[in-house]
């Protein structure tokens, strides 16, 4: 019999929607099973080769020891100079910090400075991990809903109303995973706004998806606001933008106090970020840029191929992104429906799991972002398999049977037809 007792902090704790459903596509097809994957939040391109060169001469030329505990000074210094064109503002190594992806620098900046009953707010759709992180350090997530016709993005009524004397952070994903919204310059001076009428709350914008627009460049809220600099917490990464999610390198840039406490916690768990991976965030940074936008490109067409096929499925509505690689799928239309089998579709989760069951094709329902009734489809995956998912996603819901209510118009508009 197991002596283990999971701590309080971790007891009530799953594991996050979006690992979750990889390992079962992962599962799925070791038992031989077929998936076509439309959950991957990860580029399907290789890393840039310039990229994967540069960490090859880092192990021959022997660097390979630890490093300081906020990172290189080569990469600092890459990390300041992008900060530094991104935002108009100087940033020295006081300012930053580098972790093992940006997850974990958001991770350890909420166990930096969360206790218990401080509250977060987290407007949903949220990145799936951002409630969980916040009630493992004690703290209350705040989720504040946007709605599909507020464009997804926090308005400042609806964060004023949220706001309490308990309220430590505000965290901002732009763009959006899922949703690919992308907050205006005129949006984040609203909530700026806001925010200077509040000086006791910090604002945590995660910006790992900048690169990926659509429409121009996405706005930072430091850069909008630069009077709020010392409380704003802006944490990026190499993940995304230059296809580098194994490499596993993220950083932020803040407060020297905020950013002195995240380095003394990552001297006590991880040490440092990855030597090797640190000197091919360099290049990342650093080198020819060609491989951004030519992703962004394929991005791009893809994103516009599936949200005209998606389109076409009467009962299916798909949002279109300005950012990010998602296409996230309003599928209120078709609860109420059963299937083949007799089943009724009830929820967001019910209809990502038929999808899959009866269709193989892997999704994420809205409800793991704190928004139904959605699901997440991944345009970073190649042009066949969303193709060719999508056409099964069409078949899956052209053979469901109509909700009862639409049945039964269906009969009088016939009776009274006949």
């Amino acid at each position: 019999m197991s002596t283990f007792v999971p701590s309080q902090r971790v007891a009530g704790m799953h594991e996050s929607p979006s690992m979750a459903a990889a390992q079962h596509v992962r599962e799925l097809r070791a038992s031989g099973r077929q998936i076509l994957d439309l959950t991957a939040g990860e580029p399907d391109f290789d890393t840039p080769a310039n990229v994967a060169a540069a960490a090859i001469n880092a192990i021959n030329a022997g660097a390979t020891r630890y490093t300081p505990v906020n990172g290189t000074p080569e990469l600092r210094a890459a990390i300041a100079k992008r900060a530094n064109l991104r935002t108009g503002l100087s940033y020295d190594d006081a300012h930053i910090t580098v972790g093992s992806g940006a997850k974990q620098v958001i991770f350890n900046a909420l166990m930096a400075t969360v206790d218990a009953g401080d509250e977060v707010i987290v407007p949903a759709p949220y990145w799936v991990s951002y409630p969980t992180m916040i009630q493992i350090h004690g703290g209350t997530p705040v989720v504040v809903e946007c709605t599909e016709s507020d464009g997804f993005v926090l308005t400042a009524e609806r964060l004023t109303a949220a706001i309490t004397a308990s309220t430590k952070w505000v965290i901002i994903n732009s763009p959006s995973n899922p949703t690919g919204a992308v907050y205006s310059e005129e949006q984040l001076a609203s909530l700026a706004a806001v925010f200077e009428q509040h000086p006791h709350i910090n604002i945590l914008w995660d910006e790992i998806y900048d690169e990926i627009t659509f429409n121009g460049p996405a706005p930072n809220i430091a850069a909008v606001a630069p009077q709020l600099r010392d409380r704003i917490l802006v944490v990026n990464g190499v993940s995304k933008t230059y296809a580098m999610t194994g490499w596993r390198l993220g950083y932020g840039l803040g407060n020297p106090e905020l950013i002195r406490a995240i380095n003394a916690i990552q001297s006590q768990s991880t040490s440092c970020a990855s030597s090797i991976s640190q000197a091919a965030a360099v290049e990342a940074l650093n080198g020819e840029q060609k491989f951004v936008a030519a992703a962004l490109n394929r991005y791009r067409d893809r994103k516009d191929t599936a949200y005209r096929m998606i389109s076409d499925i009467e009962g299916l509505m798909p949002i279109k992104p300005a950012g990010a690689f998602y296409l996230f799928i309003n599928c209120g239309a078709i609860l109420g429906s059963r299937t083949p089998s007799g089943r009724t579709l009830s929820t967001d989760v019910d209809v990502t799991d038929y999808i899959l069951e009866k269709y193989s094709v892997a999704t994420i329902p809205g409800s793991a972002f704190g928004a139904s009734p959605y699901f997440r489809i991944t345009c970073a995956t190649s042009d066949e398999t969303l193709e060719t998912a999508i056409l099964a996603i069409r078949e899956a819901v052209t053979n469901l049977e109509p909700p009862a209510a639409s049945r039964v118009a269906e009969q009088n508009d016939f009776i009274q037809t006949s």
